[in-house]
């Protein structure tokens, strides 16, 4: 469900990024309280078309709700947010997503980009709870630094228990390991150089581009890291595409689908046909509407549970395998692979 909220604050973070804060009127304050890490989902009606994208908190808990939003080339919802300004409303989805940190004192957070986003939160929490915290931060040069002002506050607040690494890879620093990307090499000579303590940490949270997190990722997991302490969630897909249909799913989509969706209690049905390329195209196509922000398989917000018959994915970012294998799926990914298919958006 949505709600309007409006604009408090607007402030310059780069060139091409703006923080957006929101004022929540007191009635729901309950349910805007977040957990450090998670994401808004934002809505809004630009040229005429419903867009929807999600965007992690990035402040700490007591703070005026706010969300980073860097624009990016071509992208609809990061342009037309640079333009906005305080005072204007927009439609906002109470806090979601499972990338959190909640009671890990001695973490290590690594991003790049806009993946800083969700970082502040989890940073300024862990460090409120007393606990130590390094972030590896990569970017171009110092004045694409998002949340730049932010981040050397906590520093100067915690001087003894939050280390900030800086990676610039088209300004070159003193340091030589400082200069290039965030790779799982880079990650594994800070740690060599005594920058990072991945011996006794209780959780590595990435964020930023897949290339990025499925690198370092790796590299921990070859070096020893447990893989249950690592965690991490994309923005983007990197140009990724989706998987191309099975012969099944062509064949079950030629031939008509009927789907039948369970939602807050009410039962629907809509019809998947050749030219859908998911059941959420299918249900907006005959307006339905479903529960949605990325439609890129990646916030979870469209999952939901194969109740009856069968059923792909074009491509998973956010369902761990026990969802996998309890029958979950996300609907905006979601091709049918049977005669006949029921999704549960109900399911726990």
């Amino acid at each position: 469900m949505f709600h309007d909220l409006k604009i408090r604050e607007i402030r310059n973070e780069t060139a091409d990024a703006v923080a957006i804060g929101f004022d929540v009127p007191d009635d729901l304050a309950a349910t805007f309280e977040f957990q450090p890490g998670q994401h808004l989902t934002l809505r809004a009606t630009v040229d005429g078309q419903d867009v929807r994208r999600s965007y992690s908190i990035a402040c700490e808990r007591g703070a005026a709700l706010t969300v980073g939003v860097k624009q990016i080339e071509d992208g609809v919802f990061s342009t037309f947010a640079q333009s906005l300004n305080p005072g204007a409303t927009l439609s906002v989805m109470p806090p979601e997503g499972r990338f959190v940190c909640n009671d890990q004192s001695n973490i290590v957070l690594i991003a790049a980009g806009s993946g800083i986003t969700p970082m502040i939160a989890i940073a300024s929490d862990a460090l409120a709870r007393g606990g130590n915290v390094t972030l590896v931060y990569g970017n171009r040069k110092t004045d694409s630094i998002m949340f730049r002002e932010t981040l050397d506050a906590l520093k100067d607040r915690y001087l003894n228990r939050f280390t900030l690494i800086h990676i610039l890879s088209r300004e070159t620093q003193d340091v030589a390991l400082l200069n290039g990307r965030v790779t799982g090499d880079k990650v594994i000579s800070l740690a060599n150089a005594g920058a990072i303590d991945l011996e006794t940490t209780d959780g590595v949270f990435l964020c930023g581009p897949g290339e990025m997190i499925e690198d370092v990722t790796q590299t921990l997991t070859d070096r020893g890291t447990d893989p249950a302490l690592i965690h991490s969630e994309r923005f983007y897909q990197d140009g990724e595409t989706q998987r191309a249909p099975s012969a099944a799913a062509l064949a079950t989509a030629a031939n008509g689908v009927s789907v039948t969706v369970v939602l807050d209690g009410t039962t629907r049905t809509v019809q998947v046909e050749a030219d859908d390329n998911t059941v959420l195209d299918a249900a907006a196509r005959q307006g339905l509407e479903l529960p949605f922000s990325c439609k890129g398989g990646m916030c979870c917000t469209c999952r939901c549970k194969v109740a009856q018959g069968t059923a792909e994915m074009a491509t998973n970012y956010s369902l761990e395998n026990w969802e996998l294998e309890a029958g979950f799926t996300l609907a905006c990914q979601t091709r049918p692979t049977s005669d006949d298919l029921v999704l549960d958006f109900d399911a726990a």
